[in-house]
């Protein structure tokens, strides 16, 4: 009951993707019902992933190929955070990614300068295109002063047959050659809940961000004034709560437990 009476209060879930929704390319068991019951009780949703290595309408697609088809004002990235992060913050300034080529479409299309000389600023991603040239020439140009950014802090990605390098493991090869640690955007940053409530019009009181990072997904809603969802169907599992900070307000199994409290 007391899960049910916190269900309740939301009107808005923040779904994550990786680990939540689906695994690779496999849809999680009973993901596709949430969002069908979700719909029935007269409840909103929008997914909102940390994983910058695709753009919207790459998850657009890739979410159709597994009957959910969404529009675009229903999915949200780090990357589109940063974005407005570096547009409100550094307006104009010169910008070394380090990317896949769909967060580049990403940042030239909101008019970002990207440079590969001498940048203000230096951004990674989660680049699964990554070379030993774009690590040496990120950690040359934060040493030589450029501010140190991050689309996102997840250490790991969750695959259908394990975990691997994410964003946050870049960061940290960076941070111990240079000495200098970036700052974070996307899940658990205040930036993201704001953009979330800029999109979408609900009080963050109406909102739970669901997914299976505590330290990402679970803390933007805990740390910002929403509700913060575990579910246990990826990185996380049921014996590292205890030992973690941030504590969720409710856990579950997967998204297919949860819709039997909707």
């Amino acid at each position: 009951m007391k899960m049910k009476a916190l269900l309740d209060k939301v009107k808005l879930f923040v779904l994550d993707m990786d680990g939540t929704f689906y695994l690779g390319d496999r849809r999680i068991d009973g993901a596709l019902d949430f969002i069908h019951k979700v719909k029935e009780t007269g409840r909103d949703f929008i997914f909102f992933t940390n994983n910058s290595s695709k753009n919207g309408s790459m998850y657009i697609e890739k979410l159709a190929a597994m009957d959910c088809p969404i529009t675009k004002d229903r999915i949200m990235t780090s990357g589109d955070v940063t974005a407005a992060y570096l547009k409100s913050k550094y307006p104009g300034k010169k910008v070394y990614l380090v990317g896949t080529p769909a967060l580049e479409a990403v940042f030239r299309e909101e008019g970002i300068c990207l440079t590969e000389e001498k940048p203000e600023v230096v951004v990674i991603g989660f680049d699964m295109t990554l070379t030993y040239e774009k690590l040496e020439r990120a950690c040359t140009y934060i040493r030589e002063g450029a501010v140190f950014l991050a689309t996102h802090k997840d250490i790991n990605c969750p695959t259908e047959t394990g975990f691997i390098p994410d964003c946050g493991a870049i960061c940290a090869a960076i941070t111990l050659s240079t000495g200098v640690l970036p700052r974070y955007l996307g899940k658990p940053c205040r930036e993201t809940l704001d953009m979330v409530l800029q999109r979408t019009g609900y009080n963050k009181d109406e909102i739970a961000f669901v997914g299976d990072r505590i330290y990402t997904d679970v803390a933007t809603g805990v740390n910002n004034g929403a509700l913060g969802i575990l579910v246990l169907s990826g990185e996380t599992k049921r014996a590292d709560i205890a030992a973690s900070e941030v504590q969720p307000d409710g856990v579950f199994e997967s998204l297919k437990e949860m819709l039997e409290y909707l």
